[in-house]
């Protein structure tokens, strides 16, 4: 065992046999493999969204009290006249439960409405009210600046990275249909 001469042996919890190591012993531990998660594509693209996100987030939701859920059930409302709770999961990739949570809350805003699908019960369909259509129009031009603001710091390659983000995006899409783990 590699002890500094001197120093006191490793204890021990009583209960767990669970060896109590210093921070340093660990900082001065080798990595297990070679692998460099900064380097890895899929976090660097989720850490990418969640930057990108939530400085946008910041631009609604102290000013209008809507979550970053809610910012996108109003996004898809505003695209269709009436879309049910399934598809805007199935068009934004949040969970059931969470779009029925945004909804909830944005119906309680008096943003929007809730309407039981009358052929098919089960289905909520969620449509904008006035106030929600005059959110969405008060936002979509903050939400153009943000989306400007970031393709100038994109530069020249602004196109051709919007271009390759729509190209893995819809891999992930077929692979994903395809029960394919990416």
């Amino acid at each position: 065992m590699d002890r500094a001469p001197g120093a006191s042996p490793p204890e021990t919890c009583a209960f767990s046999r669970t060896r109590v190591i210093s921070l340093q012993t660990i900082r001065r531990s080798r990595p297990v493999t070679d692998f460099n998660l900064d380097d890895f594509l899929p976090y660097q693209l989720a850490e990418l969204s969640r930057r990108v996100s939530a400085g946008f987030s910041r631009h609604y939701r102290d000013r209008y009290g809507i979550s970053v859920a809610e910012w996108r059930v109003l996004a898809h409302l505003s695209q269709d006249e009436a879309v049910s709770v399934r598809e805007i999961h199935r068009r934004v990739g949040m969970d059931k439960p969470k779009v029925s949570r945004a909804a909830t809350r944005l119906e309680a805003a008096g943003y929007i409405n809730k309407v039981v699908n009358e052929s098919d019960r089960r289905l909520v369909e969620l449509s904008l009210t006035a106030k929600g259509r005059e959110l969405i129009s008060t936002l979509a031009p903050i939400a153009s600046d943000y989306q400007a603001r970031l393709m100038e710091a994109l530069g020249t390659g602004a196109d051709e990275f919007v271009g390759t983000v729509r190209a893995l995006t819809g891999q992930m899409a077929v692979e994903e249909g395809n029960g394919k783990d990416a």
